[in-house]
């Protein structure tokens, strides 16, 4: 991103034109106006001045509000007991409802990778992103039943995920505290060198279909590519791991005849596997070892206090990241092998693809004589995919919505189409 102004200069076009304003209105009012009236947003302004409990009663009122103010950032909060802008008259003010949601950050991952640091992301850590998405979308579905999921990049080096259905959005903290320790198996801060114990002779199921998903790739992506083993550093952060100094030692010297990161990897699964009972009276330290390093170099690394509140904010789909220019956009999970944070869409390529499209397009109609219909600017850009996303997933909630009203399960005058 260019200087700070080329925000303030394209803000303005890229809210009148390009934000979904309608769709979001459908995502975050659940059928429901009085729903989205209680909704909190905050907005971040230039100068990071900082604005919290906004709430807004329609759609209308929060586009003029944020055309007005030009938001560097805008989070989204919780829904609470009453509109979030009254809440210093109301003595009990609190949270009721929210989406369960999940952060994932690149920056936590910098103990095992090697390609970045701190902010940077690159083809090969989104690597990490992609597991993480992968393994944390199957739990989600197949551990709790949830269906409607939106997973969003953050705008530089993550992504954010969120539940929106019924059942997950009525959650209370201490249900949300329970679902996020379950799905958080990496322990312990950064002066705990052993982040993984799989505890018992059989591994948890949900542990087990992580692991399916993390084998295929792991030689390739944290061996290879991390070139994990590779160097003098990365072998002492391995072996730290490790349970005892007389393995160390052992596993040292097998390094030490192996020149690569591969061949390193390889010599310590074989070493492990020597350990077997028939070999070793304490098998029980080593049973569960390689898939413990495979997970501790690879397993979603969450940020479990984000998961844990209700009251907690997270960036908005669609806002534009201010240091990067890059749009918070929405994905597929199926795709995100194909994700590339480095062709994530800016607010200045959009606005040269809606001026490019629009020249092109003049020219045309002057030439043919033509009066076609005018499209909605989104589609002349790489915005289109992204909304395209948004809305397969909004028309997926309202299916489900109008059959839980077919059914009786929801009332018919708390529904708006």
């Amino acid at each position: 991103m260019g200087d700070i102004s080329d925000l303030l200069d394209l803000l303005p076009v890229y809210y009148s034109r390009l934000f979904p304003f309608a769709e979001y209105y459908r995502w975050l009012s659940y059928g429901n106006a009085a729903t989205f009236g209680k909704r909190e947003f905050s907005f971040t302004l230039s100068d990071d001045i900082y604005i919290r409990y906004q709430s807004f009663n329609n759609q209308k009122a929060l586009s003029d509000e944020i055309k007005r103010l030009l938001p560097h950032k805008i989070d989204i909060g919780a829904v609470y007991n009453v509109q979030p802008k009254e809440q210093k008259r109301v003595p009990n003010f609190h949270p009721i409802e929210r989406e369960l949601v999940f952060d994932i950050d690149m920056t936590d991952y910098d103990e095992v990778r090697t390609c970045c640091k701190g902010a940077d992301i690159c083809n090969k850590c989104w690597k990490f992103m992609s597991l993480a998405c992968k393994i944390l979308d199957n739990a989600l579905r197949l551990d709790f039943g949830y269906k409607h999921i939106l997973w969003v990049f953050s705008g530089r080096r993550g992504i954010h995920c969120w539940v929106c259905d019924t059942t997950a959005r009525s959650l209370s903290g201490q249900v949300r505290a329970a679902i996020a320790e379950y799905l958080q198996v990496i322990g312990g801060g950064e002066f705990m060198k052993k982040k993984v114990y799989l505890a018992g002779s059989k591994i948890h199921h949900s542990i087990k279909r992580a692991l399916n998903i993390i084998n295929p790739v792991f030689v390739e992506m944290c061996v290879k590519e991390q070139n994990m083993l590779g160097t003098e550093e990365g072998i002492q952060k391995f072996l730290s791991i490790l349970p005892n100094e007389d393995d160390r030692r052992e596993i040292k010297t097998l390094f030490n005849k192996e020149s690569t990161s591969e061949a390193r990897w390889n010599a310590f699964v074989a070493y492990i596997e020597s350990k077997r009972p028939a070999g070793d009276r304490k098998w029980y330290l080593y049973r569960h070892m390689i898939e413990e390093i495979k997970l501790q170099y690879s397993y979603p690394r969450l940020d479990i206090n984000v998961s844990k509140g209700l009251n907690h904010l997270l960036k908005s789909p669609f806002c534009v990241h201010p240091k990067t220019g890059k749009i918070c956009i929405p994905f597929n999970v199926n795709a995100v092998d194909k994700f590339d944070p480095d062709k994530v869409p800016t607010i200045m390529t959009l606005m040269k693809e809606i001026d490019v499209y629009d020249v092109k397009d003049k020219a045309e109609q002057e030439k043919y004589e033509l009066n076609t219909k005018r499209i909605k600017d989104y589609k002349k850009t790489s915005l289109n995919k992204s909304l395209h996303v948004f809305q397969e997933f909004l028309r997926h909630l309202e299916a489900e919505r109008r059959e839980q009203r077919l059914k009786g399960e929801i009332s018919a005058d708390t529904m708006e189409f």
